[in-house]
């Protein structure tokens, strides 16, 4: 300390003349800059026309550039028009605080942002717009689509991200912002009475019209550009919430919500890939489509944890990701892979999930047989999906649903144990009803078990359903064996569907075909065939009871008899080959004969390998086999009906439809 007093006296003079030379240099620098900052500004602002018209084929127009006080400026009619196209951008006034070292580098940064009466207007006619030249430079030449190369979308999306979160001013206040869509006859309109972001917090306040709807709302959020942080969460300001629009005309659909809320939380990017770490959550949410379920489907609380993966030929929804619906949470895992081959991946594990939770988080709507139904004990789930589109026939399904100490203690909506005794079964077209009649004694149609022919049973589980009497209601060897095929043919040519199956979808649930259905299904399946309510012999009693023969037609009596003037229980080998035949399109029946009143190639081909199966099974002698012809006489009703016509049949093993089973017991 001494030796610094000393030295300080000792050059006291000359460090105050350095000290007022320097203050000196800094009133100048500041006077030179008052003085010109007008011209600075005027420099930064050409400069800036100059680059975007350099690097875009449009028209940068920006109207006059003036200083209010020591760094706010104002810059007044603001355009942006591209080259022989409709004007993108007017903006009325912007007000802003601008960056003086950005001014001396000719480029404008701005801290704060005060935005007035703006409009954004795309349009779009035919496969012209006046909006899609922003996606490349004017400079940037037209390559062969064949010499592109492969986008890769996480490299674009961190780019967007990256570029958005660093151009996020400190301040913003919008006022009087509107964004209009017009693509050819279809109009979306937003309009943003106001906007704020002030020390990361958002608030806004916006009306989005397009079709017939019109949502107004509010959104609170907060941003943290250096965090890679964005939430919002919006919010309906009238009764009734927000309507998603759009996806009526899109998809058929219909949805709305009381509350929404969107958040990123992270994201890193690493080996051409990016991660993206967030949140999602819906209140109240309501979706109505056909193909979902016949009715509004109804969620309480929704919400998705998400962490997804992209990159030039890899995406994924990874481990850490949640699904919560109501009180049940769900971790799914799902790849998709491009090259070198397309691959999928699906899997999705749950904890241990309490039976009422379970059952109370079922969406009214989806799953109504099992609304108000209770229990004790838990269950867990697991599945496991893995397909290579090279590979196929090596595809993976796994399914496994698992319950501790479960014991049902209301059935609710839908008595699962009805099967058991007499019951009024409903027959459904189209959504309708068309006929109904009691399952049981009081009806002379209904036949018992011991009174059908040995050779129709047997018949019919052969090639519906071979291990019906050992399995619990499911097969994963037939499922997976029907998802080889389907995927192959590209079309849904065969049914993984049990006897249990078939008779849940009969017996309980509308012939509907929404996606719900078939999950509502196996679970009443699962729950039925893993509590014992229902016997095999009762479910296989009340099926052949119940089940479609033909038009107007259903119940083996009523079959045997429209067929061949016959009791269930008389049937031949022939006649009952001919009946399981025809179980899956009952009403095809008039097309299996010739112009001579054969048989056609493909029931020939059905008795041949259906008998032949049976006789590997026992179910029949080698001898009765050997007899089986080719030939059945329709001495009831249905001979009227049949349509005589050539045979230009070609028979192959996917025309038949039978259980995929059959191929893995023989």
């Amino acid at each position: 300390m001494s030796k610094f007093k000393e030295f300080f006296s000792r050059h006291k003079k000359k460090l105050l003349i350095g000290l007022g030379i320097f203050v000196a240099l800094i009133v100048v620098l500041i006077v030179v800059f008052l003085v010109n900052r007008q011209r600075l500004l005027q420099y930064a602002v050409t400069k800036v026309i100059q680059k975007v018209e350099n690097k875009y084929p449009a028209d940068l127009h920006i109207g006059q550039a003036t200083f209010l006080d020591l760094n706010t400026v104002l810059v007044t009619d603001i355009g942006f028009t591209p080259n022989n196209g409709t004007k993108l951008l007017q903006v009325d006034t912007v007000e802003a605080t601008v960056s003086f070292r950005s001014l001396f580098l000719g480029r404008l940064v701005f801290k704060q942002f005060d935005v007035a009466s703006g409009l954004v207007t795309a349009v779009r006619k035919d496969s012209v717009d006046n909006f899609s030249f922003l996606l490349k430079s004017k400079k940037e030449k037209e390559t062969p689509e064949a010499n592109k190369p492969r986008t890769n979308y996480g490299t674009v999306l961190n780019r967007l991200i990256e570029t958005a979160f660093e151009n996020v001013p400190d301040g913003v206040n919008f006022r009087d912002l509107g964004v209009v869509f017009r693509n050819n006859d279809r109009v979306i309109d937003m309009r943003l009475p106001s906007l704020t972001v002030e020390d990361g917090a958002i608030l806004a306040l916006m009306t989005i019209s397009t079709d017939s709807v019109t949502n107004t709302m509010r959104v609170n959020g907060v941003i943290d550009p250096d965090r890679y942080l964005l939430s919002a969460k919006m919010y309906g300001e009238e009764k009734g919430g927000i309507t998603v629009p759009y996806i009526q005309q899109k998809f058929g659909a219909t949805m709305h919500f009381d509350t929404l809320s969107l958040s990123i939380t992270d994201k890193e990017f690493k080996n051409n890939q990016l991660t993206i770490t967030g949140e999602t959550s819906a209140h109240s949410l309501v979706l109505n489509h056909p193909k979902i379920a016949d009715e509004d489907v109804f969620v309480r609380d929704g919400a998705l944890k998400y962490v997804i993966t992209l990159g030039d030929h890899y995406y994924s929804l990874d481990t850490l990701s949640e699904v919560r619906i109501n009180k049940a949470v769900f971790y799914p895992r799902a790849t998709y892979e491009t090259r070198p081959n397309r691959k999928i991946g699906i899997k999705i594990d749950s904890p241990n999930i309490e039976a009422n939770d379970l059952f109370e988080s079922m969406p009214p709507g989806l799953f109504d047989s099992f609304q108000g139904m209770k229990a004790t004990g838990s269950f867990d789930y697991h599945l496991n999906f893995y397909v290579d589109m090279a590979k196929v026939d090596s595809l993976t399904f796994e399914s496994d649903l698992n319950a501790q100490n479960l014991k049902i203690t209301d059935y609710g909506a839908v008595d699962l144990r009805k099967l058991n005794q007499e019951f009024t079964h409903m027959v459904y077209e189209d959504g309708k009803v068309v006929r109904e009649f009691k399952v049981g004694p009081s009806n002379p149609n209904f036949v018992p078990y011991n009174q059908i022919s040995d050779y129709l049973k047997h018949a019919i589980l052969t090639a519906e359903d071979p291990r019906f009497f050992s399995h619990k209601g499911f097969h994963e060897g037939a499922f997976r064996m029907s998802l080889i095929t389907n995927i192959k043919e590209k079309s849904f040519v065969r049914g993984g569907s049990t006897v249990s199956m078939q008779l849940v979808k009969n017996a309980f649930l509308t012939r509907k075909k929404t996606i719900t259905r078939k999950v509502e299904e196996a679970l009443i399946v699962w729950l039925i065939e893993n509590q014992k309510l229902v016997s095999k012999q009762r479910m296989y009693e009340v099926y052949l009871n119940i089940i479609e023969w033909g038009p107007n037609v259903y119940g083996v009596k009523e079959g045997a008899e429209f067929y061949f003037s016959k009791h269930p229980s008389q049937l031949t080998l022939e006649e009952s080959l001919f009946m399981a035949s025809i179980v899956p399109k009952p009403k095809q029946y008039r097309t299996y004969f010739d112009v001579y009143g054969g048989l056609r190639a493909y029931p020939r081909y059905f008795f041949r390998l259906i008998s032949g199966n049976m006789a590997k099974r026992g179910l029949i002698s080698e001898s009765e086999r050997q007899s089986v012809s080719p030939y059945v006489n329709l001495q009831g009703r249905a001979g009227n009906f049949v349509i005589a016509r050539p045979d230009t049949t070609q028979v192959t093993m996917d025309t038949l439809q039978l259980a995929p089973i059959d191929l893995l017991d023989f």
